[in-house]
């Protein structure tokens, strides 16, 4: 009791100091005061219920729409309940799912390999055919270092250099994804042969006012593959800032308009590649011819090579599954998620398709415990707004994963508050920070956020908080959920007469 009086002192104090200097008047330091304390004091579980309705209850959420599942990590009591079972877009916590599947089915260990194949013998080759297995992870120095490997095995020349794109479907617009999404660096295409996240970044940057923008492409080979028609124009220094980057319909056209401030910095758009097949054989060409070996001709393949009478040079491999986890939960990367998905779904069954991976997927989670009415996905990354998710099967999957022989693993690939992945930068200066793993959800009207909290004092504890049908900013929907999370940190142990032990 004398403890929590120097506190209050000690808050008052501090207010006090700040009211002379701010002119604030008794009822608002004395609410200031009141705020303060209640934000530090520990709560029972009986008073979670209407601490957690006053916040979804505020007046900028009455058209939205929580759902909210909170329970202690060892059984299946819920603390707080709320449209637990209904459906929800969820955005990025579909990952969840995902990442859950592909580590409990493929292994932590497994990793995607590229077999390069080869016809004739040094220092000319016949035909160097490369055969593409999905990898989002390879990169041009991942090219570079393979041209060097050719090149101390003494091969100066290939006749004909193959890719081929035939171990997923060929690459086009997901079914249930916004056309306008399918334009940037979060949306691009899952196909065979992935090279630098399928990804270009193109950056906008000011000039004299009145004059237009200029544009720079990361890389030449990419920015052929689209047409621009360049009509944003740099403004006065301090404009408001107006670019928007629009697409014609069916066409590889993009349409820049607006005005970037002339003291305005560079303006970065990570852009997609449009036809990833042709960008990565076009940039192993030009890798090769680079590093002094000739390639007389170049094609891709649509159909999958009889390697009996071929000789396997190498495999290009990826990291193990367990870092492509981590990337896919912590930098929320979609074409990790989507590329886990339909290698599930083609190393678990003879279909490489998009609808196999959802039923490895779904089949995998069902062996698992999880229910399988709880969700119904459409894609691995949480993109489509044709997902629905339930609190219930977020929780029931980061349960049951927590019991799982994988438990560390999956639980160190998401984001972890203030440090790493897409919670780095929320809940510092908090008692959350470090405490906490959650895996974050962001889309227009959506926010989410499920994990791990352990509490202080009291019991680890498995979320899911969805929120549906906001128009507040994100910003505002991030504070409400972050609010909700401190609160549950906030939980102790009381007896029957509601005072903690």
């Amino acid at each position: 009791m004398w403890q929590s009086f120097l506190t209050l002192r000690s808050h008052w104090s501090a207010l006090l100091l700040l009211a002379v200097q701010l002119s604030l008047t008794p009822q608002v330091l004395a609410a200031q005061v009141s705020e303060r304390v209640e934000s530090s004091q520990k709560i029972c579980e009986a008073e979670l219920p209407q601490a957690v309705e006053k916040i979804i209850n505020r007046p900028q959420f009455e058209r939205s729409r929580w759902g909210i599942l909170v329970q202690p990590l060892a059984t299946d009591r819920n603390l707080y309940s709320l449209n637990a079972r209904a459906y929800f877009v969820p955005a990025s916590n579909a990952k969840l799912l995902t990442t859950a599947a592909a580590l409990l089915s493929l292994g932590a260990d497994y990793r995607i390999r590229t077999p390069i194949y080869s016809d004739g013998t040094p220092p000319k080759l016949t035909t160097l055919w490369v055969a593409g297995r999905g990898d989002p992870s390879l990169t041009t120095n991942d090219l570079k270092l393979l041209a060097r490997r050719l090149k101390r095995q003494g091969i100066n020349a290939i006749a004909q250099l193959i890719v081929e794109d035939s171990y997923f479907q060929r690459p086009g617009q997901h079914p249930t994804w916004e056309l306008a999404d399918t334009n940037f660096y979060y949306a691009t295409a899952v196909s065979s042969l992935i090279l630098n996240q399928n990804q270009v970044d193109l950056t906008l940057s000011p000039q004299a006012v009145g004059a237009p923008l200029r544009l720079s492409w990361s890389d030449a080979i990419a920015a052929r593959q689209w047409q621009i028609i360049p009509l944003a124009t740099t403004a006065e220094a301090g404009s408001a800032y107006s670019i928007e980057v629009n697409r014609f319909f069916a066409k590889l056209v993009l349409e820049i308009r607006g005005e970037l401030a002339a003291d305005s910095d560079p303006d970065p758009w990570g852009i997609a590649i449009p036809g990833p097949t042709d960008y990565f054989l076009a940039s192993l060409r030009q890798v090769l011819e680079r590093e002094g070996i000739t390639v007389e001709q170049i094609s891709i393949s649509a159909t999958q090579l009889s390697p009996e009478s071929w000789t396997k040079l190498l495999n290009l491999e990826s990291p193990p599954l367990a870092e492509l986890i981590q990337e896919t939960n912590q930098a929320s990367n979609n074409l990790y998620a989507e590329v886990l998905l339909q290698t599930l779904g083609a190393e678990t069954g003879s279909q490489r398709t998009l609808s196999a991976g959802l039923n490895a997927l779904q089949q995998t989670l069902a062996e698992l415990g999880v229910n399988p009415e709880s969700y119904h996905l459409a894609d691995g990354s949480g993109l489509s707004r044709h997902n629905f998710l339930s609190p219930e099967a977020a929780v029931q999957t980061l349960k049951l994963m927590a019991r799982s022989p994988q438990a560390d693993i999956y639980r160190n690939s998401l984001p972890l508050a203030a440090s790493r992945g897409t919670l780095r930068r929320r809940f510092q200066d908090t008692p959350l920070a470090g405490n906490l793993r959650a895996k974050t959800g962001t889309m227009t009207g959506v926010s989410a956020l499920s994990g791990y909290l352990d509490v202080p004092g009291y019991q680890p504890l498995v979320f899911s908080i969805l929120l549906n049908r906001s128009r507040q900013p994100v910003s505002a929907q991030r504070e409400a959920i972050d609010e909700l999370v401190l609160l549950f940190n906030r939980l102790q142990v009381c007896d029957r007469a509601g005072q903690g032990q």
